[in-house]
């Protein structure tokens, strides 16, 4: 039996130079990090997880920053305490990054995988390997060009999309009517709003979304207007989903299910704090017969703790994939793409399954901590 004591922890952050993307017609192309952990055992068994960060104005250095401070708190530890290691974050005076917990948290379930020579997923008892997929556009210019990618996306396999806009109803609703007229009936379309209606444009876009056939209608509101999005949801027929990135606790998610608020509950790996919260919260959603939504805007790490996440939850039914391709794909050997069929299945190498391209990863690292037993 493999030694699976800690005594290593590699942090680094990744600043590459790709495409920067916008999702609102008031952001900047967008900076994102890729925050890489690596856990390494007495052993020599190896566990990594990336968690990407975005911000308009340069790269976020902070989490890596939060996760230098809690990393010696695992030095000594089993890559198997990942549970006790997750609460006792929780039980710090001040709160930490949820994405330094989760880079931490992630890469100890990757070392355990590769430790029992699993695939993640199978190690999470996943009934599947394959899930299917929408792509998650960034904003385009004009109406025009939304239905012409749509109608791009349908030729390499997708059967669903799920764009991001202007966050302006003036300018969203129109386009969604042209997308609906060229293409409804053969892709299933959803819309992200990033937060920023108010509650009459969240119902006047709800509206026309439910006529137009939309699946959902994704954070209209603040995550935390419980009382708007149950209103919402009470009053239009297109599914209510909140943006996954504010109430990201699973007794916050509880409450917002208690009030009715969703039709379907989202969120991040990365964000809520790893795979170990991440269960619980997909446990919950099934308890309440809801199906769950993972997030997956990031690179190649990030994604892939998303879509073994997903495989093991019952109800999860999409996998998010962040399109165009490459901006995503930094420093990967082993991308995660869906198929013609408009699914993505899982990698079938141990742990995570990601083939990391380190010396280019290197390359673009800016900041380092190694910390030792």
């Amino acid at each position: 039996m493999k030694d699976l004591i800690i005594d290593r922890i590699e942090i680094q952050v990744v600043e590459p130079d790709t495409e920067r993307l916008a999702w609102s017609e008031e952001m900047h192309g967008q900076f994102m990090s890729n925050t890489i952990v690596r856990v390494t055992t007495r052993d020599g068994v190896v566990g990594a997880a990336g968690g990407s960060s975005c911000t308009g104005f340069n790269f976020d250095r902070a989490v890596a920053e939060s996760a230098k401070l809690i990393a010696p708190m695992y030095l000594g530890t089993s890559v198997h305490d990942r549970a006790l290691l997750w609460h006792r974050t929780r039980n710090l005076n001040v709160p930490f990054s949820p994405i330094a917990v989760a880079v931490l948290d992630v890469a100890l379930w990757d070392a355990a995988a590769r430790a029992a020579e699993m695939p993640l997923h199978s190690l999470l008892g996943a009934g599947r390997t394959s899930i299917a997929s929408y792509a998650s556009t960034p904003l385009y210019e004009t109406a025009e060009a939304y239905v012409d990618e749509i109608g791009r996306l349908q030729e390499v396999g997708f059967t669903a999309v799920k764009f991001h806009c202007w966050c302006n109803p003036a300018r969203d609703l129109p386009m969604c009517e042209r997308v609906a007229a060229a293409h409804g009936n053969r892709v299933a379309l959803m819309l992200d709003v990033e937060q920023r209606y108010n509650r009459a444009q969240a119902h006047w876009a709800a509206r026309v979304l439910s006529e137009l056939g939309f699946v959902w209608f994704e954070a209209p509101l603040l995550d935390f207007d419980l009382g708007g999005y149950a209103d919402l949801r009470s009053r239009h027929a297109v599914d209510i989903v909140p943006a996954g990135n504010w109430l990201i606790d699973r007794h916050q998610i509880a409450q917002g299910i208690k009030a009715g608020a969703w039709d379907r509950v989202r969120v991040d790996v990365m964000t809520c704090g790893g795979i170990t919260p991440a269960r619980d919260i997909a446990a919950l959603a099934a308890a309440n017969n809801m199906p769950i939504e993972f997030q997956c805007w990031g690179y190649t790490l990030t994604q892939a703790a998303n879509l073994h996440m997903m495989l093991a939850a019952p109800t999860a039914t999409y996998f998010e994939q962040p399109v165009p391709y490459d901006p995503f794909e930094y420093g990967s050997e082993t991308p995660i793409r869906t198929d013609a069929s408009g699914k993505v299945s899982a990698p079938k190498e141990a742990g995570l399954g990601v083939t990391i391209d380190w010396p280019v990863i290197n390359n673009a690292t800016t900041v380092r901590f190694d910390v030792r037993g």
